[in-house]
């Protein structure tokens, strides 16, 4: 019996319908076994091995980078390589965390430069005012130039330490409760935690910086201790909940940021086979892609809320001009010559415009 003729033009037309469903289908497969064995070609034979590293606070979006970096050590590794994440200061309080590498207490940390400046004061450069960190690209770009130079790699070496990546923290916002200040002029009075060089310059409107750890800073607000706290905006208020003891916040202030790059052992890094070191190298830009989308989602989420539940706070782009020109290179210039017997804090500074194509004047 004949099926299909030229007279049944219905059937020639679900058979091509069919035909291009097949086609659909096994493509998709093709495309899916390609993609099987590529991600099996990229797994990675290795032995047995963990390392601890030391964070504090919960999982939060500014960590995404240290869980990404656990899951595809224990993906491309099978299992081989646990990376356990230990929240909660578990293993360390944070201002002693580069302390822990170096008596080997663990293989990894997350660290802050402004937790501890003393013992980074070349990274200090990071938490200079109105850096030119614009979008993530820059951030990215300063990075890589910075970490690799002299007096960088000296300071960590003298704890054992050696950075593999950074989180990229956004830039700074002030959040607080009490009396708003809505004019440069409002900042004077307040107890401000703010560190580095952003505190240095709301320390010249007439606050007074505070350099209180992450976690005490909910207390701190609730009790009058501060009235407000400069965190990378938004996910670090969210995440420390300080929207909930806050009745406004700042928008463009953008003070600028801190640096808190996650770092090795130079010791447990040096032990690693080859092939484990040659999958750190591999995963990095994964991990920084991950860590940039946790802060576009945390922001998507949270900038409407806050707007919501607290007063927002947007200055003039006349008074931030005025207000740039006044303090920023004052400060930047302060900091160079505290410095200038220790590293060459010039040239880092300069380094720092470079990188992205700017001159430091």
């Amino acid at each position: 019996m004949t099926l299909i003729s030229h007279g049944n033009p219905m059937m020639w037309s679900k058979l091509i319908v069919w035909c291009s469903v097949l086609l659909v289908v096994s493509s998709g497969f093709m495309q899916a076994q390609e993609t099987i064995q590529q991600e099996e070609s990229e797994f990675v034979e290795g032995p047995k091995l963990k390392w601890n590293i030391s964070l504090w606070g919960g999982p939060r979006p500014g960590t995404k980078i240290a869980d990404s970096i656990s899951e595809k050590l224990d993906f491309y590794t099978n299992g081989n390589w646990e990376f356990k994440l230990h929240y909660g200061e578990g293993l360390s309080k944070p201002r002693e965390n580069l302390d822990g590498i170096a008596i080997k207490a663990f293989e990894a940390a997350m660290i802050c430069n402004i937790y501890h400046p003393q013992k980074n004061p070349a990274l200090m450069v990071m938490s200079l005012p109105f850096l030119p960190l614009g979008d993530w690209e820059d951030r990215i770009a300063v990075r890589e130039v910075l970490y690799d130079t002299e007096p960088v790699k000296k300071e960590f070496k003298r704890w054992g330490a050696m950075i593999y990546t950074s989180s990229f923290l956004p830039r700074y916002e002030v959040m607080g409760r009490g009396e708003a200040p809505f004019s440069l002029d409002d900042w004077k009075g307040k107890i401000v935690r703010a560190a580095g060089g952003f505190g240095d310059v709301l320390k010249k409107l007439g606050a007074t910086p505070s350099g209180m750890a992450a976690p005490e800073v909910y207390t701190g607000i609730q009790t009058g201790s501060i009235d407000a706290v400069a965190f990378p905006f938004t996910y670090s208020h969210v995440s420390y909940r300080i929207h909930e003891v806050s009745s406004w916040f700042t928008t463009n202030l953008s003070l600028g940021t801190t640096d808190c790059p996650i770092v090795f052992s130079i010791e447990a890094y040096n032990k690693l086979p080859q092939q484990y070191r040659d999958l750190l190298a591999r995963i990095k830009p994964d991990v920084i892609e991950e860590q940039r989308l946790a802060y576009v989602a945390a922001d998507t989420e949270n900038l409407p809320m806050l707007r919501d539940k607290l007063t927002e706070i947007t200055y003039s782009e006349e008074d931030l001009e005025k207000f740039r020109a006044r303090f920023g290179r004052v400060v930047i210039e302060e900091w160079i010559e505290e410095n200038s017997d220790d590293f060459d804090a010039r040239e880092l500074v300069e380094l720092v415009f470079k990188a992205v194509g700017k001159e430091y004047k």
